[in-house]
């Protein structure tokens, strides 16, 4: 892991419907001392207004939420200038979601199945080459 002069603090907004995965990120994330955690959502009217108020440096984002669609959140938030790195993290990890996740401005796409653990490597990097 870097040290502290090596890294910046990475300001971390979670969105995602399920209780269970939102715990896992943050308790994952909060093991990592340059992640602050700023704020979640569980569905797509409070994710954009809360990521567009508080413009974190990452954004972790669900495909299905209750009540909407995370691409529709995503189109949203780029819609409005946002520059956050946008992590889509999803049980739908088939070809035509990714496409259309990158195609609206996703930086990266990762299967939870799969690739949950990738989220931290991720954010860590982008923290050291801040």
């Amino acid at each position: 892991m870097q040290t502290l002069e090596n890294t910046k603090t990475v300001n971390v907004f979670i969105v995602d419907d399920s209780e269970i995965v939102r715990d896992r990120l943050t308790s994952m994330l909060s093991e990592v001392s340059s992640i602050n955690i700023i704020g979640y959502a569980d569905n797509p009217l409070a994710a954009t207004e809360s990521i567009v108020r508080s413009k974190p440096d990452v954004v972790i984002l669900d495909i299905f939420l209750t009540g909407g669609s995370g691409i529709h959140v995503l189109k949203n938030i780029r819609g409005k200038h946002i520059t956050s790195k946008v992590i889509m993290l999803t049980n739908y990890a088939q070809d035509e979601y990714r496409k259309k996740c990158f195609e609206e401005g996703a930086d990266f796409f990762f299967d939870k199945s799969i690739e949950f653990d990738r989220v931290i490597d991720v954010i860590q990097k982008l923290s050291a080459a801040a």
